[in-house]
């Protein structure tokens, strides 16, 4: 079975190739769909006459097994009868489709050539997508959760709220969607709702099911996943896809899209636009138990949207399935159980009923629970006699121990804390290779942070070549969700980077600590998807009973001014009555209301601003959001240029790490033209600007400059998306960035560009003391200069950071230079 959960991800999923033996015919399709028979590849003639029979039966959505045929439930759902009224008789795409020819007869030539060349694409491509459903059916019936299908059903046919408790293996995230996308609930309603001015109009609601993840990669690969299993094409790749995703800087999705994985952070987003999720017939949250901010958020708008009246919705309700791996499903129970007791549904159903005792049991009938047992294998524990001092060095003698002991099949998956050490180890372990004894297997490393681009994540989903050992190293993305497949044994190190945010001094600070014990739980659990594995704890049993039990909920422990902000621009103004699955405390509220009133997001009233409203749609942190706002103020030139450097922030680090003082001398001066003696903002301007500018060998100017060319080829990414979303928020002109050379003739303005970076930092400055230290102008903390900027060991009146970072002392990272008077009137607003 392993090897067959190998092919899962390596397809892109928009075209899935077909078996060896159609491949001929398939590919001559494609080339030329009306071409007469007699021009192809020439068979016999009761060949031809099977095949045509197996794709008819294809087409019908049946398989023939054994003499028997069965319905592939994950097809088109089925076609209403013509002459029937009501909702379902437009929910599918062939019928508007059919509607849309009837009601544009006189369509130009060229729409209909368009029209032929999407029939031919589906006549041709959906032969093979749904051959690979067929195979993969077969291990999707293996699943733990797949024989409670129609138990989990005929729950939400019940009910509208199911919480429920899928342990690590069994399916769920992949499984749910594909149980609820057939259910008569979950088709295209039209409904009556009124307007804020009284007056009716119709609108669809429902017809598609949002999944969301907590991190990016989590929503993609899942969603080419299902996409394979559904045998549909994925996202934007053909108009009739089922499956699509929406990430932070990418959406693909199609008109027909049934199935729509997205980050939690695109869900807060859509509320913007449409605050009663009306495209949406069900909503599945998944892995609660990382608890998340913007978790804790969706989950308190769920509440409000399930036990309200549902006007927004002209009464259709919206089913909310809650999924954990480890979640406390008390709490949960208790959280939506307080919501429906107080809903104006559950006080009208008291008003009217006499008894007065049905209500209480309607309330208790909202709520499904629903408890699946997972799949895994046994996985060994081995934990370091003592305490490991540098866990990259212990790591890297681990994985060329297993390497040497161990045979293959067997992936290695090591988890670390960041992009840093991600990097630093990645180096080593390619470096040792290169000695290592040709009769060994090669090693193939592959990294994985949240800050790589797209591609680069996917690629630890692709089976490792023959005689081949696969090292994944990885931050805490690959905890939950994910499943790589091949991997047989896990390095945790057993920390992982954390923020912090000190409302006291007002400083978010990332720090790295020790894991929970559900974390190390689930990281050892990697190891036994598809095999028995074995785990490797790069530290002792008995730092390991003394860690906490689960992880504190991150609203605890983050800055929650872009969860407030959120919450304002989705009209809740009473932000203490909000209900929060846990409360934060009283003084981190009131510090993000501060620093919200301070970068103009609030009014003195509380209310948002329109400074507010406008950074609330744009995909950054509000202080992020605002230095963008202020530097459109100084036209457009000045905005791109903020645009380059915000991109550059969305990475953790575009320089390669230096260790040996050689190297450090080395990129002195490959990076002398680079470096701005105004700080590291201006260097990341020229390092974008130079890049972008090189037409000839991208990859191989990185390697001149000791610049990560991978970290480069996200910054583009983000820069390309966050420009299109300037352009539409009318910020930039339609021709901006116009010319691919126009960045790199002009010169800059480094005193705008600092003085926006102002209007969102003006709390992250420091000022030079008589004893040549920094100390911060808010909370008077000292600060040293991180090593890594290009300000490090210099001395200049006054300094703005990104950042807060302790390790060993309180470092500012991200650092430029700046003027006192410039700070005192940022401050002063």
């Amino acid at each position: 079975m392993p090897e067959r959960v190998r092919t899962v991800f390596n397809d892109e999923g928009d075209a899935v190739p077909a078996p060896a033996p159609s491949k001929p015919s398939s590919q001559k399709a494609e080339q030329d769909n009306s071409a007469p028979v007699t021009k192809r590849k020439v068979h016999n003639k009761e060949d031809d006459h099977k095949r045509k029979n197996k794709k008819r039966k294809h087409e019908n959505g049946f398989i023939v097994k054994g003499g028997k045929t069965e319905n592939l439930n994950m097809e088109v759902p089925p076609q209403p009868e013509q002459n029937g009224d009501g909702p379902v008789s437009d929910d599918t795409p062939a019928i508007k489709k059919q509607k849309q020819e009837q009601a544009q007869p006189q369509n130009s030539v060229k729409d209909g050539k368009r029209k032929d060349k999407q029939q031919k694409f589906k006549n041709t491509n959906f032969t093979p997508l749904r051959e690979k459903a067929q195979a993969l059916y077969q291990q999707r019936k293996n699943l733990p959760i797949f024989p409670h299908g129609d138990e989990i059903r005929g729950y939400l046919r019940k009910n509208d709220v199911m919480l429920l408790v899928g342990e690590t293996g069994s399916g769920k995230s992949t499984q749910i969607p594909q149980f609820l996308v057939n259910e008569k609930w979950c088709r295209t309603a039209k409904t009556v709702v009124r307007d804020r001015d009284g007056a009716e109009k119709e609108i669809p609601v429902g017809g598609c099911i949002a999944i969301t993840q907590p991190r990016r990669v989590a929503a993609i690969s899942l969603a080419r996943r299902v996409a394979e299993e559904m045998g549909t094409p994925l996202g934007n790749s053909s108009p009739a896809s089922k499956v699509g995703y929406s990430v932070r800087f990418d959406t693909s999705t199609s008109p027909s899209t049934q199935v729509k994985f997205l980050t939690e952070g695109m869900l807060l987003q859509e509320m913007l636009h449409d605050p009663w999720l009306t495209k949406y017939s069900a909503i599945v949250v998944d892995e609660v138990h990382e608890r998340g901010v913007n978790v804790d958020q969706v989950l308190g708008f769920l509440r409000n949207l399930v036990s309200g009246k549902r006007e927004g919705r002209g009464g259709v309700p919206l089913k909310v399935v809650v999924m954990s791996a480890t979640a406390d499903m008390e709490s949960l129970m208790g959280f939506f159980k307080e919501g429906f007791q107080g809903s104006p549904r559950a006080i009208e159903a008291a008003n009217k009923d006499t008894n007065g005792d049905s209500a209480d049991q309607k309330n208790e009938d909202d709520i499904a629970v629903c408890h699946i047992k997972g799949r895994q294998f046994p996985v060994k524990t081995i934990y370091s006699p003592e305490p490991v001092h540098d866990f990259v060095d212990a790591a890297l003698k681990v994985i060329f121990q297993i390497h040497y002991k161990e045979p293959l099949p067997g992936d290695i998956l090591v988890f670390l804390t960041g992009q840093e050490t991600v990097e630093a180890l990645e180096s080593l372990v390619n470096e040792y290779a290169t000695g290592m004894d040709p009769a060994l297997p090669k090693i193939q490393v592959l990294p994985l942070f949240a800050a790589l681009p797209q591609a680069a994540q996917q690629r630890v989903f692709v089976p490792a070549p023959p005689r081949t050992r696969k090292i994944i190293l990885a931050t805490n993305i690959a905890e939950t969700s994910v499943t790589v497949s091949g991997v047989r044994f896990v390095v945790d190190c057993g920390k992982a980077k954390v923020k912090q945010f000190r409302s006291r001094l007002g400083l978010d600070s990332l720090l790295v600590k020790p894991i929970s014990k559900s974390a190390a739980i689930q990281r050892k659990g990697r190891a036994g998807r598809e095999a028995p594995g074995q785990c490797y704890r790069l530290y002792t049993e008995k730092d390991y009973l003394a860690l906490d039990e689960v992880n504190t909920p991150e609203i605890l422990r983050c800055d929650i001014s872009q969860a407030l902000l959120n919450m304002k621009a989705r009209g809740v103004d009473d932000i203490m009555n909000f209900p929060f699955l846990t409360r934060p405390p009283r003084e981190a509220l009131e510090k993000a209301l501060l620093q919200l009133l301070s970068i103009e997001a609030l009014e003195e009233s509380g209310k948002i601003s329109q400074i507010g409203l406008q950074i609330a749609k744009l995909p950054l942190t509000p202080t992020l959001g605002r230095v963008l706002l202020a530097a459109s103020e100084y036209g457009p030139e000045c905005l791109l240029d903020v645009i380059d450097i915000i991109s550059c922030l969305s990475v953790e680090n575009i320089f390669l790490n230096i260790t040996s003082e050689e190297k450090k001398e080395e990129a002195e001066v490959a990076r002398r033209d680079l470096y701005r003696r105004e700080g590291d903002h201006l260097t990341m301007l020229a390092t974008v600007q130079a890049y972008a500018a090189e037409n000839t060998d991208r990859k191989a100017w990185a390697e001149r400059h000791l610049v990560s060319h991978r970290a480069m080829q996200s910054v583009m990414d983000v820069r390309k998306q966050l420009t299109t979303q300037c352009r539409q928020a009318k910020l930039l002109p339609n021709d901006a960035r116009g010319s691919a050379a126009s960045t790199s003739v002009r010169d800059p303005s480094p005193i705008h560009i600092l003085k926006s970076f102002l209007r969102g930092f003006s709390t992250n400055t420091a000022r030079l003391v008589p004893d040549g230290s920094y100390r911060t102008v808010v909370g008077n903390q000292t600060v040293a200069i991180h090593p890594s900027s290009v300000l490090f060991g210099k001395k200049v009146e006054a300094i703005m950071y990104n950042e807060f970072v302790f390790t060993n002392r309180s470092y500012a990272r991200g650092v430029s230079a700046v003027q006192m008077d410039w700070v005192g009137e940022a401050l002063a607003g």
